[in-house]
């Protein structure tokens, strides 16, 4: 999966439409190959991105859980701690 698509569910406050269009963008780029769409295919690949945040903004909102919600800068953080590890 792409480094870039991260984890939306369960976050207080709850994924934005903003994040959820990002991660749609970032799932399109990795299917079709393209990080910038030549004019021709422009029109399907911004319909593409269109479905695909509808999708995952249905996704997220039907999904339940009786976890409490998680916090983005604790999460944050232990990415940072993460790659901090990886990479030195």
């Amino acid at each position: 999966m792409c480094r870039n698509i991260r984890t939306l569910y369960n976050f207080e406050p709850p994924a934005t439409e903003e994040e959820i269009r990002a991660a749609s963008l970032q799932f399109v780029r990795k299917l079709s190959g393209f990080n910038k769409p030549s004019r021709a295919n422009e029109e399907a690949f911004a319909r593409a991105i269109d479905t695909v945040a509808e999708a995952a903004r249905e996704l997220l909102d039907s999904l339940v859980t009786t976890a409490g919600p998680r916090n983005r800068d604790v999460e944050a953080r232990k990415a940072r701690e993460r790659a901090a590890r990886r990479f030195g």
